[in-house]
């Protein structure tokens, strides 16, 4: 086994872990209002946990695992975020690179304060691409 292959599958522990926080989450803020105004400390409390578990997927899947994936099957890859991102595309790892940018997008905005209607419209953000996050369950099954 190769130092890339036992990296993925650290990687791979990981990330299922970090997959079932974020499950456990999302069923959570399912039951909660989405506009901020309306919100007591406990549910965006549990907005803010959900907001953190979708980062955390995000990057352990997008700066970890799929680059030792690349590395892999090219270990001379250099190349930026979106590089890996089609080179994934390319490898039908992902099925669509544009995705994948918006998620980034997404968990960047976690680590910025922002008004009651913008973060109203972040919660709807992430509500709305967390089951493409979840379906990275059925990416790491194939690898």
């Amino acid at each position: 086994m190769t130092k890339y292959e036992q990296l993925l599958t650290i990687q791979k522990r990981k990330l299922e872990k970090a997959l079932q926080h974020l499950a456990y989450s999302y069923n959570k803020v399912q039951q909660l209002p989405e506009d901020a105004k309306l919100l007591d400390e406990e549910q965006l409390e549990t907005w803010e946990s959900f907001a953190a578990r979708f980062s955390r997927v995000a990057d352990i899947f997008l700066t970890q695992y799929l680059r030792t994936i690349i590395l892999i099957s090219d270990p001379g890859f250099k190349g930026t975020l979106r590089d890996q991102l089609n080179q994934a595309e390319k490898s039908s790892i992902i099925e669509d690179t544009k995705n994948w940018l918006t998620i980034r997008e997404i968990r960047n905005i976690t680590a910025h304060d922002y008004s009651e209607n913008d973060l109203t419209n972040f919660f709807k953000q992430l509500k709305l691409q967390c089951p493409n996050l979840l379906k990275i369950n059925e990416i790491i099954s194939r690898s």
